[in-house]
């Protein structure tokens, strides 16, 4: 059966035609050659007729065919290991001219031109167009290369392709120049005398068979021998003897590789494992490494957990690095367990390909083939001596390394920080944020307040390297009742807070400014003035002073009576540092309304 699709594919007839007329161009009009041999006397131009040899001249054989005059072959049409031509033989030649009744012919001795070589090549068309159908298979020699393919000699010269050499096109088709090739007519063209055939609608013919018969006869399982035919980046395609297997590149070896070159070369045959069929797309999955026995099944006990190993670094990626142990056996060692100190921003800040070291087993598993390897682990952790190095209590100097929001991180030793929060800085001055008092870079001296070696945490204090001042200095120095100078340095909406000395802040409530009822502070003070105040209250245990500045000119009579109110009405009051409200509530002038509720609890008093 001829596959009219391929037909199509090929190239166009007038293509086919110059390749065919290419090979007869010393025939004139072929489409007005004779189909038959002609064995009368009826002369005409391009008729085959019989002749006999009646002289032999060295250019030149004359040929008695009947007419007026004798007839004229050129003596190069015997070839060498042809038998030359003899007196008397009988030949079959082609009237190419004939002289005309009234004009000598172009012949310089009036003869008839005769070819025998055209006739041949007739009467060699003829008899394989009779005998040659579409969809047979013929044989034939690769006699030369022509512009789109091959001509191949099976009686006549026939038109081969290039596309139809083989299933794969050919780098050089020039290559089967001389080959003998069995090949299946495709297209015969009686009318233009042209005969196109295919070698690769043979060869797929034949695959498919050969496919259909392998494919019931595969196991997975199998060990078969295949050649291979073809080596991409992700693999190899094995020829089983009809069909193509996939031998993808991790299943050629244990261990790691990189490119299946490594493992096969083309052409080569090698045995290969049946891993999967696919009998419905025809697709078979090979293995090279399933013919050895697989390390992973005897990991857990060659590898114990927490045992140390050595090996070799095959790859280095941001996460980490692989190491082999042994071929077909890696493990990674994640970046986080390179170093119990140092920050690694990459891998090959400590490991590069092809260094060997020292790994300790962190976990195995087996079915998904995957060990996890440790570094560090074959170092001694510098925070299993962390408390000893760094007592609580103890005073150590460190480099600022890091400042948040919530406070500083104080590199003591490479790996090992600790971290100052900004609660930690000042007794007396509240610090919104650690570059207050900190730089970057720079060394500062502080107190180990705690030791975590499980969260691997260590606390620092700065102001506990002073004592409290609240338990003695700042009760000595600031008595209730005593008249004091201070400088705004913030205003609320509830009150005004006012630096007294080495960043000790005071609240000087809003009901506490002026005799007079005070809706906005800015309207009584400014931030960086200095005022007069009274120390209301100092409470030790809250860390607050209470000021007020309405009362220093009050009367100590005017203060007794003022305190007495308070007691009735807020016995539970704080004032301006407690909870509840300001610890002396205002005397309201004269027709004034109430004074206002103290400050939200959530507001700072200090």
């Amino acid at each position: 059966m001829v596959n009219r699709n391929l037909i199509r594919n090929l190239e166009s007839d007038h293509q086919i035609d110059d390749l065919f007329h290419t090979a007869v161009a010393d025939i004139e009009d072929p489409s007005a050659m004779i189909d038959l041999i002609d064995t009368d006397r009826g002369f005409a131009i391009n008729k085959i007729i019989e002749g006999r040899v009646i002289r032999i001249d060295e250019d030149t054989v004359l040929v008695d065919v009947g007419f007026k005059s004798e007839g004229s072959i050129p003596r190069n049409e015997w070839d060498e290991q042809e038998e030359p031509p003899a007196i008397g033989d009988i030949i079959k030649v082609l009237v190419e001219e004939v002289e005309e009744e009234f004009a000598p012919t172009e012949d310089p001795f009036g003869m008839v031109s005769l070819s025998r070589r055209k006739a041949q090549k007739l009467i060699e068309w003829d008899n394989v167009m009779n005998s040659v159908k579409e969809g047979q298979v013929v044989t034939g020699t690769v006699t030369r290369k022509i512009k789109g393919g091959l001509l191949v000699d099976i009686g006549v010269n026939v038109f081969l392709p290039a596309s139809q050499v083989d299933i794969r096109r050919p780098s050089d088709i020039g290559d089967y120049i001389g080959r003998s090739v069995q090949c299946e007519v495709l297209k015969i063209d009686e009318t233009r005398r042209n005969i196109v055939v295919s070698r690769r609608s043979l060869i797929e013919k034949q695959r498919k068979e050969d496919r259909e018969r392998l494919l019931e006869e595969l196991v997975e399982g199998q060990i078969r021998k295949g050649v291979v035919k073809n080596i991409a980046e992700f693999g190899a395609f094995v020829d089983l003897g009809g069909i193509d297997g996939l031998l993808h590149i991790t299943d050629m070896s244990w261990e790691r590789i990189g490119h299946p070159s490594e493992m096969v070369a083309l052409d080569q045959e090698i045995e290969v494992v049946i891993l999967h069929i696919d009998r419905e797309k025809q697709k078979i999955a090979l293995g090279l490494k399933q013919k050895q026995a697989n390390p992973w099944d005897t990991v857990v006990e060659k590898y114990p957990v927490n045992t140390t190993h050595h090996g070799t670094v095959v790859n280095v990626m941001s996460y980490g690095a692989f190491v082999k142990l042994e071929p077909g056996i890696e493990g990674l060692v994640h970046i986080s367990e390179m170093s119990w100190t140092k920050r690694i921003n990459h891998p090959n800040e400590l490991v590069n390909i092809g260094d060997d070291i020292d790994v300790v087993i962190l976990g195995v598993d087996r079915e998904g083939q995957q060990l996890s390897l440790g570094m560090k682990q074959t170092q001694e952790n510098p925070w299993d001596r962390v408390r000893e190095r760094y007592p609580e209590g103890g005073v150590v100097t460190g480099r600022v390394r890091n400042l948040t929001n919530y406070g500083a991180f104080v590199e003591l030793e490479e790996g090992i920080d600790g971290l100052l929060h900004v609660s930690d800085m000042s007794w007396t001055r509240k610090i919104s944020h650690p570059n207050e008092l900190l730089e970057k870079g720079a060394q500062v001296t502080c107190r180990v307040l705690s030791v975590d070696r499980e969260r691997r945490r260590i606390a620092l204090g700065l102001k506990q390297l002073d004592e409290d001042p609240w338990t003695h200095d700042i009760p000595n120095n600031y008595q209730p009742g005593q008249v004091v100078r201070g400088k705004v340095t913030k205003i609320t909406n509830f009150g005004v807070f006012v630096g007294l000395q080495d960043g000790l802040e005071g609240l000087l409530h809003i009901s506490e400014l002026a005799d007079h009822k005070v809706e906005n502070p800015d309207e009584v003070v400014k931030v960086g003035q200095e005022i007069e105040v009274k120390i209301l209250r100092v409470d030790t245990e809250e860390r607050k002073i209470g000021l007020s500045r309405k009362r220093v000119e009050w009367a100590e009579e005017e203060e007794h009576g003022e305190k007495s109110k308070e007691r009735e009405h807020r016995a539970a009051l704080k004032g301006g540092l407690g909870e509840a409200g300001p610890l002396i509530a205002p005397r309201p002038a004269r027709g004034a309304a109430p004074a206002e509720q103290s400050p939200p609890s959530d507001e700072p008093a200090e």
